[in-house]
Order: C-alpha cells, then structure tokens, then sequence
C-alpha cells in the first residue's frame, strides 16, 4: 500500500496494491500492521458503515466534539469528492482542507484522524461509502461546519445547490464552531 500525504497534519490518501486480470482483481482494502506503520500508531477500528447517495448529495462537513471519530473511508461503487477540515486548534495545519476523488476506479482511500470534520459530495449517479470509525457514533456530540463556508472556500466541483439534509443545512460557520483544543 503506498501513501500520499495530504495537506493536512496526519491525514493520508491511501492507495492499495491491486492485482487483477481477466477474471477480475483482489485487493487488501485494510492491514492493520500496513496501516500501523502508514499512521505511526495502532488505530482500534470499532464500527463499519455503509452509506449510498445519488448525484449532487453532500453530506457534511461532519464531527463529534466527545468522542471523535478517525474515519478510514472509500467508494466501492461511484465517485465523490471528499473533503477533510483541520478542526485541531494545536495542529500545525489547523483550518486547512484536504481533498481527494475517491472512486471504484482509482480505489485510494482515505485516513481522516479524530479531530477532523469530514464531508463528501456525489459526482456520479449513485455513490456507495463505506467507513471504518474509531469510536461509536454519538448523535449528542454531533457537531456540523456549514458545507459552503466562505472562510473555508472549499473547491466543491457543483453548480448550483447540492441536495443536503437539514442537519447540513443548519451547519454553522468554521468561526462559529466548537472546536478541539
């Protein structure tokens, strides 16, 4: 597995060794030594989810205040656009983005450690995202940054709205944000 470090401290593109050929291809998609040392540290992964969305949904830009999730996400059927936010305020790269297409082609992966909001836009007609979480969803602590915030300028490849939920739709802006120390 190779890795592409990103723009933000810790964060990185993953891209696994894939073999194929007529038959179809195999991939490791995850290795808990391989990303161990990628990472610098052993990750406990604790949940799976599945996600699918149709073109122009955004969901985001998502985090917990308590119990912060690291996310290790990919696409498995379609394209998005996905988008990390340094919310660390003791981070060196605190208020940058990182953003990276993650599809069924180019099969690369995603690390988005605990500390981050993380979001995603459909480019194809139906997308399939799956993520691994280091801790348990907690709808308490959920915490939402406004997808179009201009102080973040996120290059989202749209015209027009995306289609959001209301939970995205009432983000509030990265200056209004709780955010981690």
């Amino acid at each position: 597995m190779k890795a592409h470090a990103t723009a933000i401290h810790d964060a990185h593109v993953l891209e696994p060794a894939v073999f194929g050929d007529s038959r179809g291809f195999f991939m490791e998609s995850f290795n808990r030594a391989a990303f161990r040392d990628i990472v610098g540290r052993d990750v406990d992964f604790v949940q799976d989810n599945h996600s699918r969305s149709a073109k122009g949904v955004l969901r985001g830009l998502h985090y917990q205040i308590a119990q912060p999730q690291g996310k290790l996400v990919r696409v498995v059927s379609g394209r998005v656009f996905d988008v990390a936010v340094d919310i660390r305020r003791g981070s060196p790269t605190f208020g940058k983005i990182a953003c990276v297409e993650l599809s069924e082609e180019n099969r690369r992966m995603f690390w988005v450690p605990p500390g981050l909001a993380h979001g995603f836009l459909v480019l194809s007609e139906f997308a399939d995202f799956l993520y691994k979480t280091t801790d348990y969803w907690a709808p308490a602590h959920e915490r939402c940054i406004l997808w179009n915030d201009p102080d973040l300028a996120i290059p989202w490849p749209i015209d027009g709205e995306p289609t959001l939920s209301g939970k995205d739709r009432r983000g509030v802006r990265f200056s209004a944000a709780e955010l981690f120390e």
